[in-house]
């Protein structure tokens, strides 16, 4: 059942993170049913000419750090993708693309095509409160013929956080290609700290508020198991960036991926491992 801008704005008020969280968590159920998403993703350096390691359980290999110049972050998705065995290669961070863009006084539409030309399927995020012209930069990644992974926040914005939500709702209407919102900030924020209730009405607000927006997400390595396994309970279906080492060192019982399944089933839902492209993986 939809919640009315009223209801809604009630919830956001209210210390009833219960109720706002059931809210949640039936619009999630809706779109979703009891399916929860996960990513192994290996990362590797943007410096050009480092190692290159892709496990074959790796679900999406990902390009981490800021390029040095457009040249540079062609030559490190072209040797990234030569060893990315089936797996979709993502790198890159939209604002520091669209930096790059302007400090070589070239489009970014052309620096987007050019990676794509190498071989890179997806830009890996694209931070909405560091972006210069946020519509336009994810268009121009659309253009280019690229996914975006995800979108995300490197800081907690000051404000009324449901004036915020509500400028990402109205960014997906302009331009919807957004397939996942990483509602929790990448980095803290010393001035505006929140606690673990901050983090979950965050959650479950993006849910009920970005009804345009199919996945609400949560990062593994970032934010861990306790936060996750109750923001899956609030509104998020998807966890981003689970290893994809496993060494088998601890036993499979303690592995990455097994202490993923056992929170997502601990929160009564179905885990369903998937690749960069949110293609389901049969393992």
């Amino acid at each position: 059942m939809p919640v009315s801008d009223a209801e809604l704005s009630s919830l956001a008020s209210s210390h009833d993170i219960i109720a706002l969280g059931m809210a949640a968590d039936e619009v999630r159920r809706a779109k979703h049913g009891a399916r929860t998403t996960f990513v192994r993703v290996a990362d590797v350096g943007a410096e050009v000419g480092a190692a290159v390691a892709c496990p074959a359980t790796a679900g999406e290999l990902r390009i981490v750090g800021a390029p040095a110049s457009a040249r540079a972050a062609v030559e490190r998705v072209a040797e990234v993708a030569a060893q990315r065995a089936g797996a979709p290669v993502s790198g890159y961070s939209l604002a520091d693309l669209e930096a790059l863009a302007a400090r070589e006084s070239v489009p970014l539409r052309a620096v987007l095509e050019q990676l794509r030309a190498a071989g890179l399927e997806l830009v890996a995020e694209a931070p909405l409160d560091l972006l210069r012209d946020a519509r336009r930069s994810i268009e121009e990644v659309n253009i280019a013929g690229l996914g975006l992974a995800r979108t995300t926040l490197d800081e907690t914005p000051p404000g009324d956080v449901m004036e915020h939500l509500r400028s990402v709702a109205a960014l997906q209407r302009q331009v919807a290609v957004i397939r996942a919102f990483a509602p929790l900030a990448r980095r803290s924020n010393p001035a505006l700290p929140t606690t673990g209730y901050d983090d979950v009405k965050r959650v479950a607000l993006a849910r009920v508020l970005l009804a345009d927006i199919p996945t609400i997400q949560v990062d593994w390595q970032r934010h861990g198991p306790k936060l996750a396994q109750v923001a899956l309970t609030v509104g998020a279906d998807d966890l981003d960036a689970v290893s994809a080492d496993e060494d088998g060192t601890e036993g499979v019982r303690r592995s990455a991926m097994e202490t993923v399944r056992r929170n997502i089933l601990a929160a009564g839902q179905e885990p369903v491992e998937r690749n960069g492209r949110f293609d389901p993986v049969g393992r």
